[in-house]
């Protein structure tokens, strides 16, 4: 398909139109998808249940138009910059969108996956300009702070969201979202779910720590080199566009990270005496 550059009249709407549209807010950037289309407003609202947030003005908006539907797609997204146009592309959608503008569209089938891609897309873009990003990572929140958990898939970030006590929710078992502050680092809760099937908590909180899981016969920490760390932790980022710029702030994105949170490994046996250790 030949990648056309997108004029900001490409995103004007009628008043009527910019009325019937589901505001999605995560990590304090409110996304609007409007459509004409009663079944994908509600699919939204459903999906994203304690994010929509209605009556905060939008950062970006995006004009959803639904199309015939299309298979499934297992394949990776793409995403490259044409001029100031970003286009992301799939087998289920196509979307152009413009940063500077602040206004996008997207062409895809009735379906909850397109729409959640596009968003993780423009939310990974939006926190690469930043100098914060968007991480495979379970987390949560224990005593007004947040600790994220990530490492390769099976190290047991699942369990370990399955696993926390009452009085730490969790912010996600799947991608964390992770800001710079002034102090420190913040996360904040998604609703990118993972195998719960549930969407996170909507909070955030400074990061008090982020561990690499490891399953092992007893639960304890072990010290991992900064350089160790840094690389592992670019492994986890959730990053889709191949450009270069932005690919380097990513990369002085975790080197920054590691310098500023304790980064250690966990490891930890499959039950709920691993928190005694999370506080």
């Amino acid at each position: 398909m030949t990648a056309t550059a997108v004029s900001s009249e490409n995103y004007l709407t009628t008043p009527e139109a910019a009325a019937s549209g589901v505001t999605i807010e995560i990590g304090d950037v409110p996304v609007r998808l409007e459509s004409d289309n009663d079944d994908f407003r509600r699919m939204m609202e459903e999906r994203y249940s304690g994010f929509v947030n209605s009556g905060s003005p939008p950062a970006y908006r995006f004009r959803v138009s639904i199309e015939s539907p299309s298979e499934p797609s297992d394949d990776d997204a793409r995403v490259w910059k044409q001029g100031r146009t970003w286009i992301f592309e799939r087998g289920d959608f196509r979307a152009e969108w413009n940063a500077a503008c602040r206004r996008g569209s997207i062409r895809q089938s009735l379906n909850p996956y397109s729409a959640d891609t596009v968003l993780r897309i423009v939310h990974s873009l939006v926190l690469a300009e930043q100098g914060g990003f968007l991480l495979h990572a379970a987390s949560a929140v224990r005593n007004g702070r947040a600790f994220l958990f990530t490492g390769i898939s099976g190290a047991g970030k699942t369990t370990i969201s399955r696993l926390a006590p009452p009085d730490a929710p969790v912010l996600t078992d799947e991608i964390s979202y992770v800001r710079p502050a002034a102090s420190g680092y913040h996360a904040y809760g998604t609703p990118f779910a993972g195998e719960l099937a549930r969407v996170g908590a909507n909070l955030s909180a400074p990061v008090a720590a982020l561990y690499f899981l490891e399953k092992g016969p007893t639960n304890c920490f072990e010290p991992i080199e900064k350089i160790a760390a840094a690389r592992s932790l670019l492994r986890n980022i959730l990053f889709f566009a191949h450009d270069e710029e932005l690919v380097k702030r990513v990369f002085d994105a975790a080197l920054g990270f590691v310098s500023r949170v304790p980064v250690t490994r966990l490891v930890f046996t499959p039950d709920e005496r691993v928190w005694n250790l999370i506080a």
